[in-house]
């Protein structure tokens, strides 16, 4: 049956929250707006917290009991629907304890990616970070576990609900009490653990796990191994490009923070593992061994925004050949079409000589691939995108006003104007080439004053109609508002306008198709692994035009005495440098666990800061747009 319009959640002392399907509301909570936070002002010497809902419900219940002088916490999940503890979390259920600091997060870690709902066939939990224990909880506030609940009986399988319940993220010294109250029970207790819940939007299970972002053969590949026993023999694959796209002198890593965040959702869940199943894909031996499948190895590599060049062993992953083959698709998809996008963007912002870009290609491209695109030419210094959920998840910044749609919408272009600057200020751009771009001009400023922040052109011929605005904006006093052009640019029309008094650049179909060359040409290579007695063996492919150097590599830049760049020196089964080069791997991974600096937002800011100090070494040759060889050469030593 459908579930009830919305469920209603007594939290007595803490705050009351209304909890509807797809949509938040919360009664009482002025101070954190979004997000359904518990008040803690309630003060008991024993703390627990207990959440329910109605309807289709789901319980999750954590206590610490001091009562026996010893620290436990009892943890279970409950399908309320038929009063039933889920079987697949036996050593969680109620009743059976475990030591203090294994909430949530131990089954998070237990059961990702695992249908634990026993009789309740709706209920998945996915733990979407790693686990950090009693002495890191305060410290870090990773540890979640998400539990989605798809509605039963609704026909629309587009209608799921995300809970995130969020534990272990509060200080220990502060006490709370609260009465939880529902229809069937009314409990009282007390927790030495803050809670927070949060309930999220409308989520797709798909978008919980990238595990099928992949290739055929590479989980038939991992099929095979595991029969023919060599599937734990420890490797190392290896991304690099063999050239660069015809002409370009220089390379951009870009997609590695989004790459990390993927390989962490790279879990098989029931939904993933029935349908491989259902199309018999691979063996009931490859299921059960995908059932309990994370990335638990290690993963170093070339910071995201630094430059790379033909060789340049940009990421190295290091683990077992079946959980290290299996990620193949899923590194070169994001990574060869971000890094083609930076690439491109880099150069076209070299042409714009210091006056800022916006990225514009949302509609020109897929709509994940547009989030993607916005974030890879932020981090090689566009200033802005009109791609909201970038802006959302990346924290790049967003800009946009109107489209030639919302003049044609008024009557006149006067009213169009008046209403624009009415609802965003005299600040904002007009935009003035939908009818006469003169008149427009003339009717922008006076609409809006000489403190017009700026007018778009988007057609004609760009040269000449820019230098006739700006010498009209001029004689109408409004010297300060500035011209933006969107009209099809790239890095070569972007240069051609050097001259032209323009003030800013939007770039939409070309840097999102990468300027020509939408994938960077990576490929994903094993180059080394053991044999039976354990030592390592370094192999390589020999086919003609394909040839790979085998073995774990180690990467440096050689730089002049004036610091600039000089060649990319590549050891092989031992780190040798030239004094005063510069290191270029680091770690992203160790043993499954992902370094939080290069993650979200703040990864983003990181790889864009990492750029402008990459770029700086190139010789001023490599920001040339004519065709040319690599700036520097690639040296095996």
């Amino acid at each position: 049956m459908r579930a009830p319009e919305h469920e209603r959640v007594d939290l007595g002392g803490f705050k009351r929250l209304e909890i509807f399907l797809g949509k938040r509301k919360q009664l009482g909570a002025a101070r954190h707006p979004g997000l359904n936070e518990l008040d803690e002002s309630r003060a008991g010497a024993r703390e627990q917290l207990q959440l329910g809902c109605r309807g289709e419900r789901i319980l999750v219940c954590q206590r610490i009991d001091r009562t026996d002088g010893a620290d436990h916490t009892d943890s279970a999940i409950f399908g309320l629907a038929n009063r039933r503890s889920h079987s697949r979390l036996n050593h969680f259920d109620h009743g059976n304890s475990v030591p203090a600091g294994k909430s949530l997060a131990s089954i998070a870690k237990h059961c990702r990616g695992r249908r634990i709902a026993g009789n309740h066939e709706h209920l998945y939990a996915l733990g979407d970070k790693p686990v950090h224990y009693r002495e890191r909880e305060l410290a870090n506030f990773s540890d979640r576990l998400r539990a989605v609940w798809r509605v039963g009986g609704v026909p629309d399988v587009d209608d799921r609900l995300a809970r995130q319940l969020v534990d272990d993220r509060a200080s220990y010294g502060k006490a709370a009490n609260a009465t939880v109250e529902d229809s069937d029970r009314r409990v009282t207790h007390d927790s030495k653990l803050t809670a927070l819940l949060r309930v999220a939007p409308l989520a797709r299970l798909d978008d919980m796990s990238s595990a099928l972002y992949t290739d055929r053969y590479e989980l038939t590949m991992l099929d095979a191994a595991l029969r023919s026993g060599r599937h734990d023999r420890d490797s190392v694959f290896e991304v690099f490009a063999r050239r660069l796209p015809d002409g370009r002198r220089f390379g951009v890593v870009a997609g590695t923070g989004r790459l990390l965040e993927l390989i962490e959702d790279f879990r098989f869940g029931d939904t993933e593992l029935a349908w491989l199943r259902d199309h018999e894909v691979v063996s009931d031996d490859a299921l059960s061994w995908l059932s309990d499948y994370r990335f638990r190895g290690s993963i170093s590599g070339y910071r995201e925004g630094e430059l790379y060049f033909p060789g340049s062993p940009i990421l190295i992953v290091e683990g077992s050949f079946a959980e290290a083959v299996i990620l193949e698709t899923l590194i070169l998809s994001v990574l060869n079409y971000d890094s083609a996008v930076a690439s491109a963007a880099a150069r076209m912002r070299a042409a714009a000589d210091g006056r800022p870009l916006a990225e514009m290609g949302s509609r020109r491209t897929g709509e994940h691939a547009a989030v993607a695109a916005a974030r890879a030419a932020f981090i090689v210094g566009f200033a802005a995108t009109s791609n909201l959920e970038a802006g959302r998840r990346w924290g790049v910044p967003t800009m946009g006003t109107a489209a030639h749609s919302f003049t044609l919408l008024h009557d006149t272009e006067r009213e169009a104007f008046e209403a624009q600057v009415a609802a965003l200020g005299s600040s904002t751009t007009l935009l003035v080439d939908t009818y006469d771009v003169r008149a427009a001009v003339a009717l922008a400023v006076e609409v809006a004053g000489t403190d017009l922040g700026a007018v778009r052109i988007d057609s004609g011929d760009l040269p000449t109609l820019v230098a006739a605005v700006r010498e009209q904006l001029d004689s109408l006093g409004a010297t300060n508002t500035r011209i933006t052009v969107t009209n099809d640019l790239d890095e070569y029309t972007i240069a051609a306008l050097r001259a032209a008094p323009v003030d800013s650049y939007g770039v939409g179909t070309s840097v999102v198709t990468g300027s020509g060359h939408p994938a960077a040409g990576f490929v994903y290579k094993l180059v080394a692994r053991t044999d039976d007695d354990g030592r390592w063996v370094s192999v390589a492919k020999k086919s003609s035009d394909k040839a790979s150097v085998g073995g774990r590599k180690f990467a440096a830049r050689a730089l002049t005495d004036s610091g600039r760049a000089e060649r990319e020196e590549i050891s092989v089964g031992a780190r040798s440098k030239t004094a005063g080069a510069r290191d270029l791997l680091v770690d992203f991974v160790t043993e499954g666990t992902a370094n939080a600096a290069f993650l979200g937002s703040t990864g983003t800011a990181a790889a864009r800061e990492h750029h402008e100090f990459a770029i700086r070494e190139l010789p001023d040759a490599a920001l040339r747009l004519s065709k040319g060889e690599p700036a520097i050469s690639t040296v095996f030593v």
